[in-house]
């Protein structure tokens, strides 16, 4: 057994989690197409540095804010480049290669609930169930930027419909958590597989050019600004979540979706 080194869920985990998932699609995006290194090869850099980083947060004997919000960087800029190689190089396009996505993301649910027992992220104190956590999360950023390429492009709603359509979706599932007793556990996972092309369409906002519907401010210039924000927004939160962890979650009058065992 060890101590609970995952984030508490309250409103800050969802803020910084949608600063993380735009940040990693304008990195993923940089080193992929910016610096022209290709989607395999950034697939191939960007998923070493998620086990570099992952080997770091289960090797850890406590929560560290910012090697947790590092590896969450290190899923979104991942799969944001596993998801293009998928979508563009294999050429499954954004319709299948979604819903391979969903079915690798159910699987792990599966495997995951039928060794632990439960998908609570509320309380996980074993390196296993903490393995399966993080590889949840990297088929879910995964998913969640092929999602949000098909509502962008194949879709026809454009970058700003998309975005619009899945924070209604969002808020349906908040509205859900509050007023229904639905599986927090399900909500949790909507929530957090929505706001990964909530992200992603926001970062393709600041990047893309002003004909595709963008503000054109670049890979580079968007992804430090957005670095910047998210790491000056975890300078001044990060100890607040490193106190509701060590304290058990305790306080969840503020949190969104949060998780029981089913």
């Amino acid at each position: 057994m060890t101590t609970n080194k995952v984030a508490t869920v309250n409103a800050a985990f969802w803020v910084m989690k949608i600063c993380a998932t735009t940040l990693g699609e304008t990195a993923g995006d940089l080193v992929s197409m910016t610096l022209e290194v290709g989607y395999a090869v950034s697939s191939i850099m960007l998923l070493s540095l998620f086990a570099v980083t992952l080997v770091a947060q289960l090797a850890s004997s406590r929560f560290h804010p910012l090697l947790y919000w590092t590896v969450i960087l290190s899923t979104s800029t991942a799969g944001t480049t596993m998801s293009d190689y998928m979508d563009r190089t294999l050429r499954l396009g954004y319709t299948r290669g979604t819903i391979i996505l969903v079915c690798c993301l159910l699987a792990s649910l599966g495997v995951w609930r039928w060794r632990e027992g439960t998908l609570s992220v509320s309380n996980i104190r074993t390196k296993r169930a903490e393995a399966f956590y993080w590889v949840t999360i990297l088929f879910s950023n995964t998913l969640g930027t092929a999602l949000g390429d098909f509502l962008a492009d194949d879709s026809g709603l454009g970058f700003l419909g998309s975005a619009a359509l899945i924070a209604g979706l969002l808020t349906l599932d908040l509205l859900a958590f509050w007023l229904t007793s639905a599986n927090r556990v399900a909500l949790f996972w909507i929530a957090f597989v929505l706001t990964r092309p909530f992200g992603a369409t926001f970062g393709d906002v600041l990047t893309k050019p002003h004909e595709r519907g963008g503000l054109d401010f670049g890979t580079i210039g968007s992804s430090l600004v957005l670095a910047t924000l998210l790491f000056t927004y975890m300078y001044f939160t990060g100890g607040r979540q490193q106190a509701a962890t060590a304290a058990g979650d305790s306080d969840s009058s503020n949190a969104l979706p949060k998780p029981d065992a089913p």
